[in-house]
């Protein structure tokens, strides 16, 4: 089976370096299921999962807040403003994260706070249900 180099990288490290079959991402648009040779694309992502089907029915699944795919023929980069595996999600602190959102939703504050308090639950809720997966 054909396949390809994904990559997400943040501004402070590359998260991720692997040969993929396919990837599943949300763009602003809708969901985008990506396989070798896809036409190439440029489009902002929402926070939400990357999951990342690769050999032997393995499956990596990444939390992504925000930022761009990049889909060439060969290679998809993955610039986002942060991104965290599975597995180096802390639980503790993404339910503390939540939780301080909530307050902050809940405070009625003026426009810029309510929606930095909106996305930071956004970021909350997705590694939350990456990690629970």
């Amino acid at each position: 089976m054909s396949s390809f180099l994904v990559e997400i990288v943040t501004p402070e490290r590359k998260v991720y370096a692997e040969t993929a079959n396919m990837v599943s991402v949300t763009g602003v648009e809708g969901e985008l299921g990506i396989l070798p040779n896809h036409i190439p694309l440029v489009t902002p992502l929402r926070i939400a999962p990357v999951t990342i089907k690769r050999d032997n029915n393995k499956v990596d699944v990444i939390a992504v807040n925000g930022g761009f795919i990049e889909v060439r023929r060969d290679k998809i980069v993955i610039l986002a403003e942060s991104a965290e595996l599975a597995t180096d999600i802390n639980i503790e602190r993404a339910e503390a994260a939540k939780q301080r959102a909530q307050q902050r939703l809940s405070a009625k504050q003026d426009q810029v706070d309510f929606r930095r308090a909106e996305l930071a639950l956004q970021r909350a809720m997705n590694r939350l249900n990456i990690k629970h997966k």
